[in-house]
């Protein structure tokens, strides 16, 4: 099942500086409602339905952890911003900007508000063109055709032509110049959504740790020190085992790994748990194995304090994890600062999200990536 939702929407302006209204509409799509993974032509279109000044317009593919009448009332505030200025008459006008919403996923949607697919798509070319140079594999979920059916069969006859390319607001983004990125982070930091986030959006191979599939898990919360050191040892040899099988090769048609986790938070977590002698013990197995895996081109260490942990642990629900202790994050959070501290060796990224909140607010996203990027950019320098 994907994370997030896929949404076409299509963006035209008539009114003004016609380019910068597109423009500025894509980069507010991209900062406020979600990923802008592809982008169309620009295209120049007559009026449809009134007589006006000709189009400019477009068309782009995001992903949106939102539903669909959350960004309805993001796009509404967009283009109220760039001036648009809704007179409540009916028939069509000029305008500054306009976002239509054309798909969500495959959805049918009726109310009174969004009607989805839009039903006037299959006759506008305005709106088919652009959308045939998102190159995706929808189909009309009430006829079952595709865009390039659409086109053939519209009875627009309208003019309707590219006139050059738009920026991408991911262009300058390459987290591909690594070839595998690790996301750390203590018990309720995000790492997991992140990654898949990532995963998706870039088009990457993600590698999540099998947690849930432990057994010693729920019983190691109820009872530390009996259960510490099998819990310790199994979640090793997963991860081990895991690394083993899913780093060993990359998929030919992803550009890059990026995974929730790496082995070494084994001796991070272990410390805290286990006993002395049960670490000095747990320390020299890990050496041995460690030296045999393969290392990621980036750690990126999400930081959020002990609160918003304990917050994240509870709206996320898992029953075993409610009576986790502060403490015991708190001990957490102060082993990886010190392995970050101690291991400059180590290419590391260290982001402090404790009031960020990058599933709710798109922004905190971009600037995740962007902090990525970045340094990513000063390895590569």
């Amino acid at each position: 099942m994907e994370l997030q939702h896929e949404v076409i929407l299509a963006i035209g302006s008539n009114e003004g500086n016609r380019l910068e209204q597109v423009s500025d509409a894509i980069f507010a799509l991209h900062q406020k409602v979600g990923t802008v993974i592809r982008l169309s032509k620009l295209y120049e279109s007559e009026s449809w339905g009134f007589s006006s000044e000709p189009f400019y317009n477009c068309a782009v593919l995001i992903h949106s952890f939102f539903e669909a009448e959350h960004i309805l009332d993001l796009i509404l505030s967009i283009e109220e911003k760039a001036g648009r200025k809704r007179s409540g008459e009916p028939g069509y006008t000029a305008r500054t900007l306009d976002i239509d919403m054309i798909t969500f996923d495959s959805e049918i949607i009726q109310n009174e508000r969004l009607t989805i697919p839009h039903p006037l798509m299959q006759e506008r070319k305005f709106v088919l063109l652009p959308m045939r140079d998102l190159q995706t594999m929808w189909h009309h979920p009430i006829t079952g055709r595709t865009v390039a059916e659409m086109i053939a069969e519209t009875s627009d006859a309208s003019d309707c032509h590219p006139i050059g390319n738009l920026p991408k607001p991911l262009a300058n983004i390459r987290l591909d110049r690594l070839n595998h990125i690790a996301i750390e982070g203590n018990i309720g930091a995000g790492k997991t959504t992140l990654a898949k986030r990532i995963a998706e959006d870039f088009n990457a191979k993600v590698v999540l740790e099998r947690f849930a599939d432990n057994p010693f898990l729920p019983k190691f919360y109820e009872d530390q020190n009996r259960y510490a050191f099998p819990l310790e040892m199994s979640f090793l040899a997963d991860r081990f085992q895991q690394v083993s099988d899913d780093l060993s090769q990359f998929d030919l048609f992803r550009d890059f790994i990026i995974a929730d986790y790496h082995l070494f938070k084994s001796l991070i977590f272990a410390k805290v748990t286990l006993a002395e002698e049960e670490f000095r013990l747990y320390r020299k197995l890990f050496d041995i194995i460690y030296r045999e895996v393969p290392k990621p081109d980036l750690y990126v260490f999400l930081y959020q304090d002990t609160p918003r942990l304990l917050e994240n642990i509870r709206k996320r629900g898992r029953s075993y994890e409610q009576q986790i202790p502060a403490d015991y994050l708190e001990k957490i959070n102060k082993g990886y600062l010190d392995y970050i501290r101690n291991n400059s060796d180590t290419n590391v990224l260290l982001i402090d999200i404790t009031h960020r909140d990058f599933v709710n607010h798109q922004e905190d996203y971009i600037f995740i990536l962007e902090e990525i990027n970045s340094k990513i950019a000063a390895l590569n320098a």
